[in-house]
Formats: C-alpha cells, structure tokens, sequence
C-alpha cells in the first residue's frame, strides 16, 4: 500500500494548529473536523508524524468507514473492511477504544465485541482458518463514531504522542505536553524572545518551548506500535525519520526560557525533567512566588498554566493568585500574557480584559486561553535577541 490516509486526533479547539504542524511537514490535508485532522502521506509519513508532529494525541491509519444505525450494520461495516490488507494470520487484533459521540450506538464494550467478531469472520474466511492465535505483532484499533458515521483506524502509536519520555514526575495538576505545544504555537513567541511561566509546576511549558528552540522532535527518544509492523511500514521508514530530527537539532540555540514556582519540591522535579529531555541548559527554574515575577528584558512573554481551583479548597486562594499574577504582568509593561484556565473570574483579578481568548479542553475540564498583547518590538537591524 502506496497512500495512507492518516487520522491524527488532537484537543478540541487545537485543530488549526495541528493542521498547519501536518502542511509544515509536507503532507496533503484531507480533512478537518472536531478534534481530529486527516491527512494523505506514504509509509515514511506514518513515521515521520509520530516522530515530529508536537499537538497530535495519535496517528492513526484510517481502513474503513461507513454509517452505522444498528449493530448489524456495525458488523457488516466492519466484516466490509479489508482486514487482510493489514493484519497477518498470526497478527494480534482487537478494538482497543470505541467512543461515540451523538449516535444511536452508544455502548462502547458491545461495540468493541461486535467489530471483534467481524474482523474473526472476514480473516476466517479470507486464511481459511477458525483460529487465530495472535500470538504476533499487535495491532490494536480505535474507533470514533460520530453522528452515525463510524470511522475504523489502526493505532500505529500505542502510548499517546503526549508521553514524550521525559516526564517521569509531575506536580499535582499537570499540563498535557502536546497541549502545552500547541498552546506555546498559538503565540507569536519565537526562540529569540523571552518566555517566563510562574507556575511552572512540572516544567512542561518550558521544555516544550525549550524543544522547540532547539528544534529537537518530540518522539525522536519513544517508541511506537507501528514500528513493528513491518509487513505495513519498513524499519527503514522509521530509521530515516529518526536520523531526519537528530540532523535538525540547533546544538545551542541562543534563548532565555524560565520557570519559577513556588513549591521547591516541584521546581527539583522540574529540573530532572528537564535534564531527561535533554534541555536543562536551556532552562533556568527558580523557587520564586507569582509576586516576585520580574524580568529586566523586554518584550517577553508569560505563558502559563495557573490554578484553576479544582479542588474546593484551593478556590478561596484564587483571587489573590491571579490579582498578583495581574500586578506583575502590569508592571512587564512591553510583556504579552497568555494564561490557560477555567476560573470564570481570571480576567475580572488579573485586571484587565484579554485581547482575545479560545475555548479550549483541557481534558475534560473547558478552558479559556487568554491573550493579553504586548506591543510588538521594533525590527532588528542586525542579529541577536529582542
């Protein structure tokens, strides 16, 4: 098989951003719709996506889809697929998630055993054989059903996109990285400008900004499903991809990224992040509360993910939180200011109304993204940083 159309979920609200991730690195776009982009690509994009793409949750090999309104129609949807094309007799196949969405069939474990007996019955009758002992590579499926429609794509990821390798330790509310990529994305922050976030917890945004500086592929150091599928994608595919992202990396990108928190715990954490991802160099941490942000640069940026007050007894402190974050963004006075929450009352303490902001799920919790804009800094006439 020559052309594959691949599936690339991603957060509700980030399709924009994954898309134009998908077009910067060569592949045609078939389609967008809620929280998944769609793309065309050959053997090499099922691994160059996995290793370069930064806001995808998977990759995802579409096989087939159809309209299902009842679980026959599920069943012979499915029994339609050509499952030989893709999973070899001794292959290990099952549905590994099922999630529907606005459909008359909504049961998610009746779902995964009806498709199971459809793909048994296609392979029985296409190898001539009643038992399967699955005993070789696994290829697990996913499934999306949505308005009816039924979408059927192999998982050629395994752990999501998100799970970098580097984060063996969090704090107690982390963000996603490939959320946080994609938020960093959403600015105009390059490696040559200033990012400082307050509540840096665990470190993700200033590795991921730090990655990005330093042009290094967030999957370049995980492994994935599909690179034992030889039978679908050639070890060499995935050779190609790797030695691709380590002729990319800058070895030392000239930029001034920092995290501050106020717990020391998480801050050590921080740093042995930072030190697995291969970009504690690049990335000052510091034991410091929000009211202590100050910066003698200009035109920086504060990219962060504050309390949100999930936890009730954290509400009471919320106030006081974003009224200090607001007070030292005020005094940044050439700074932009991008914030992700889901407190209702972020702009009301910080101080001002956000220039823009996007619905976006973190999770299952909806969240704002606020920008507040700085003023744009005066073009360069020679090299350096802003």
């Amino acid at each position: 098989m020559d052309v594959f159309t691949l599936t690339a979920p991603c957060h509700f609200g980030l399709e924009s951003v994954l898309k134009k991730e998908i077009s910067d690195l060569g592949y045609e776009i078939d389609k967008v719709q809620d929280g998944r982009v769609s793309f065309k690509g050959d053997k090499d994009s099922v691994a160059r996506s996995n290793v370069f793409l930064r806001t995808a949750e998977r990759i995802l090999i579409s096989v087939g889809e159809f309209d299902a309104y009842t679980f026959e129609d599920l069943y012979q949807g499915t029994k339609s697929i050509p499952w030989e094309n893709y999973i070899p007799k001794n292959g290990k196949f099952w549905v590994k998630k099922a999630s529907t969405v606005k459909s008359k069939l909504f049961s998610s474990s009746d779902i995964q055993s009806i498709m199971k007996k459809a793909m048994v019955d296609r392979l029985s009758a296409k190898y001539g054989i009643k038992t399967f002992l699955e005993d070789g590579v696994e290829l697990p499926v996913r499934v999306f059903i949505n308005k009816d429609h039924v979408s059927v794509g192999l998982d050629s990821t395994g752990d999501s996109l998100h799970k970098r390798g580097y984060r063996k330790k969090q704090g107690a509310a982390p963000i996603a990285e490939n959320l946080a990529a994609a938020l960093i994305m959403l600015t105009p922050w390059k490696r040559d400008r200033i990012l400082v976030d307050p509540f840096c917890g665990s470190g993700t945004f200033p590795i991921e900004a730090a990655l990005m500086a330093a042009n290094i592929a967030p999957g370049m150091n995980r492994e994935f499903t599909a690179e034992s599928w030889g039978h679908l994608v050639e070890k060499k595919s995935w050779y190609r991809a790797v030695d691709e992202a380590e002729d990319s990396i800058i070895k030392v990108p000239d930029c001034d990224i920092q995290g501050y928190d106020i717990d020391p715990a998480v801050i050590s954490v921080a740093r042995e992040n930072a030190e697995l991802a291969g970009v504690s160099d690049m990335i000052h941490f510091q034991e410091r509360s929000v009211d202590k942000l100050s910066h003698s640069g200009k035109y920086g940026f504060i990219i962060t993910n504050p309390p949100y007050g999930e936890r009730l007894e954290e509400k009471a402190a919320l106030p006081g939180i974003y009224r200090e974050l607001g007070e030292a963004f005020k005094k940044l006075d050439t700074w932009s200011l991008y914030a992700i929450s889901s407190y209702e009352d972020s702009e009301r303490y910080i101080g001002r109304k956000s220039d823009k902001n996007r619905k976006i799920y973190n999770g299952m919790i909806q969240t704002r993204f606020y920008m507040f804009t700085g003023p744009k800094p005066p073009k360069r006439t020679s090299g350096g940083r802003i």
